[in-house]
């Protein structure tokens, strides 16, 4: 009886470097709209705390409502 030796598959470095590339690409095409959006719901969540928090203290001078509320920017 003879053993039958099959073929390994191995991983040359075209395959790494073309792996690597797509997942590069498929990141970029998923991250940059999920990173936005997540950035624009914080950039606008953030100005409506420092609204609703200057008109519930309208009564103060600037000074103490950037101290107390920060800015608008």
């Amino acid at each position: 009886m003879s053993a039958r030796v099959e073929p390994q598959n191995t991983i040359t470095r075209k395959n790494l470097v073309s792996s690597l590339i797509i997942g590069l690409i498929v990141g970029l095409l998923a991250g940059l709209p999920l990173g936005w959006i997540a950035h624009r719901f914080y950039a606008e969540r953030q100005l409506a705390d420092v609204l609703i928090c200057r008109e519930k203290n309208r009564n103060l001078p600037e000074v103490q409502l950037q101290s107390l509320c920060g800015s608008r920017f």
